[in-house]
């Protein structure tokens, strides 16, 4: 837990630097600025991934070719594709990496404000709270003290707003960018026509967890969430509309 308390520490002496500036809002504050810390230094693994999912759309013909030529034999099929990423330097697995590296930040920031003791004391940072609305708490809290529309709920009803925006652009940039890509095959990538009509839902359900955990951790989603739209438009905006819609 000595990792935990230190932790703790280091977003308590944040906020009391901000104090002066937001008051009561100084630990929310101080969640976003870890969260936006977290998200540049994982940013160039995300430059990295932008890359390489560009380069493997590049390869997407000589990879169907490798499907159509080895279909019926699936360990071959997978040496040669392997053997392709590795000739043409595309990593596979480059573009999960800087999600996969976000998750501990998340996971610690759920821990932090979903529990009471952190080194055999009190956790300070249960008692901070967000336009009244608990940093600890979480929807069903806010919607018990007060209803939608009190204090709480309003703060909640700003982040529901957020997302909306921030998923529906998501939505209608991915829906513009498939509408321009070639429809894939069954042959090419079976089941691949199903998850693209899918995908561009996927960003709405960041309110599902903006819903269900601590005000804390959802500061957190939402400020990664905002961050990562800007992010792909950026690195995105020249990649084929096929890279896009992969990168979502």
């Amino acid at each position: 837990m000595s990792f935990f308390s230190g932790f703790a520490d280091v977003v308590d002496q944040l906020a009391d630097v901000l104090h002066p500036l937001f008051q009561g809002a100084s630990v929310a504050v101080a969640i976003i600025l870890f969260t936006m810390a977290v998200r540049l230094a994982v940013h160039p693994l995300s430059r990295a991934a932008a890359r390489g999912q560009k380069a493997r759309t590049k390869l997407a013909p000589q990879l169907a070719e490798l499907r159509k030529k080895h279909g019926k034999n699936p360990e071959k099929l997978q040496r040669e594709m392997l053997e392709l990423h590795k000739r043409e330097g595309v990593s596979p697995l480059s573009g999960c990496l800087p999600s996969l590296l976000q998750l501990p930040a998340f996971f610690l920031m759920y821990h932090l404000f979903s529990t009471k003791e952190i080194g055999g004391e009190a956790n300070p940072l249960l008692g901070h709270s967000l336009g009244g609305a608990p940093l600890a708490g979480r929807f069903h809290d806010a919607l018990a003290d007060g209803g939608l529309f009190g204090g709480a709920g309003l703060v909640y009803i700003a982040l529901f707003l957020l997302v909306t925006a921030v998923a529906t652009f998501n939505y209608r940039r991915t829906k513009q960018q498939m509408a321009t890509a070639p429809a894939p095959t069954g042959e090419a990538a079976p089941g691949m026509g199903a998850m693209l009509k899918f995908m561009p839902l996927m960003s709405f359900l960041t309110l599902f967890t903006v819903a269900v955990v601590p005000l804390a951790a959802a500061l957190y989603v939402v400020t990664s969430t905002t961050w990562s739209a800007a992010e792909r438009y950026f690195l995105y905006r020249d990649a084929p509309p096929t890279a896009l819609a992969a990168a979502m």
